[in-house]
């Protein structure tokens, strides 16, 4: 996977509008708990990895807050992963790779102004914390042959075909329910 894409201002421009088109589709729902109606209350981000130019799109991230009950309502993001300062496309990008080791992580480390055990944790949490997820328990066996998870995030990125651009928007929105607290529902051809 290329890490162009961390420098590439198109590909950060897919992502907001992605979100923005999955935000929209959060604010057309009811609230779920009272059944009232979603205004904007967007969270403050500060994102790491963000491109200079791109990063006044990305110093938010969308969310809704109920009329009624005043409970939030976060929309599902491609843009960042959880609650990560870092963005989502960094997360995968530089977690992803065949031989982590040392000299390898002190380079994409140096690179990308990402300290080498940050790098170290996301690979970490990719091998033995994204498996136990419900996205994962609930998508796993779609993959077939089964995914090596010793290997991930890159055996996941290969099963995503396309230019680099579109299999890592591929990825990005099948790792999108990773971004919020509720359950999974997957639909086909995710």
């Amino acid at each position: 996977m290329c890490h162009a894409l961390l420098q590439n201002p198109n590909f950060f421009h897919i992502l907001l509008q992605i979100d923005i088109e999955l935000a929209a589709e959060t604010r057309a729902t009811k609230c779920h708990y009272c059944g009232g109606t979603l205004h904007c209350a967007n969270y403050p981000r500060k994102p790491r990895c963000c491109l200079e130019e791109a990063r006044i799109n990305f110093e938010s991230r969308f969310s809704f807050c109920c009329n009624q009950c005043r409970k939030r309502k976060t929309s599902v993001s491609v843009r960042f992963l959880g609650r990560r300062v870092y963005l989502g496309l960094a997360v995968v990008l530089m977690s992803a790779g065949r031989s982590p080791s040392t000299s390898d992580v002190a380079q994409l480390s140096e690179t990308l102004d990402v300290p080498a055990r940050t790098i170290q944790r996301w690979r970490q949490w990719w091998i033995e914390q994204f498996p136990l997820t419900p996205l994962w328990q609930a998508a796993c066996a779609r993959f077939m042959p089964p995914i090596d998870l010793t290997l991930l995030p890159t055996s996941l990125i290969e099963r995503f075909l396309g230019s680099s651009d579109e299999s890592m928007r591929r990825i990005l929105v099948f790792l999108s329910p990773l971004t919020v607290g509720h359950s999974v529902t997957l639909n086909e051809g995710c």
